[in-house]
């Protein structure tokens, strides 16, 4: 009687730890409620001679973060749905509000803005997100800013007594929405001209500025050149560039 109870409870004992049991839930990554991502800069369409942005930032729903490396990597967890992913570098003489660039004013003056912001890149793309993944994304940069050099040739008896050009350009734009290649309205640039001593256009003058882009329907050089002693009389410079 004995033996045969003994293999009876065994048999119970057996059935408890079948029945114990549990399947966990297999997750392909840590954060298996929400995704993550990580963003490539590429930079390889930026004009000659210009240098990859130190620093660049990433917004993205809530998030907003700044990196120094090739890569950006936040810890940051995004909930399952749709983000618009912009992606800028810090440039002199432009601020950015979520997908708007703004280059600031020159002397405090409305009409006018800086003839010399830093290189400013932008990138934006859609990006949907989905639970349990891991993302690995590519800003492809675009050059914003470009640079415009304008030379005049004077002729005549009086272009040895010219002393300076004194000028501006209209139509430049003070605002672009990068989420959509928005301009806003136009303003005007100073045109910083100055006398080529040598080379093969010594005698010429040259203006260099910087622009963010061109809006309005019309991009005119309006100023004047003076004279030594005002002798002759300032001649008025007028030249429709559009």
């Amino acid at each position: 009687m004995k033996a045969r109870q003994y293999i009876n409870m065994m048999g119970m004992a057996a059935a408890v730890l079948l029945s114990s049991c549990v399947k966990d839930t297999l997750y392909d990554t840590p954060h298996p409620d929400y995704g993550k991502i990580a963003v490539t800069a590429d930079w390889s369409a930026r004009g000659e001679g210009i240098d990859i942005p130190a620093t660049w930032t990433v917004t993205m729903g809530d998030y907003t973060g700044t990196e120094t490396g090739a890569t950006h990597s936040p810890d940051y967890l995004f909930n399952p749905g749709s983000y618009t992913l912009a992606v800028y570098n810090p440039a002199d003489g432009i601020t950015v509000s979520g997908t708007t660039a703004t280059v600031v004013q020159q002397a405090e003056t409305e009409a006018f803005i800086s003839n010399a912001p830093g290189w400013l890149f932008t990138s934006v793309q859609e990006v949907a997100i989905e639970a349990d993944t891991d993302y690995e994304l590519t800003a492809v940069m675009r050059q914003q800013v470009r640079e415009l050099t304008l030379v005049v040739e004077p002729t005549g008896d009086a272009a040895g007594r010219i002393t300076e050009i004194v000028a501006h350009l209209t139509g430049a734009a003070g605002t672009l929405d990068f989420a959509t290649d928005t301009y806003g309205a136009a303003s005007n640039v100073v045109l910083p001209f100055t006398k080529i001593t040598e080379g093969a256009d010594a005698g010429k003058w040259k203006a260099t500025v910087r622009l963010l882009g061109v809006t309005g329907t019309e991009q005119l050089l309006t100023g004047e050149i003076r004279y030594a002693d005002g002798n002759p009389t300032p001649t008025t410079l007028k030249s429709d560039l559009t």
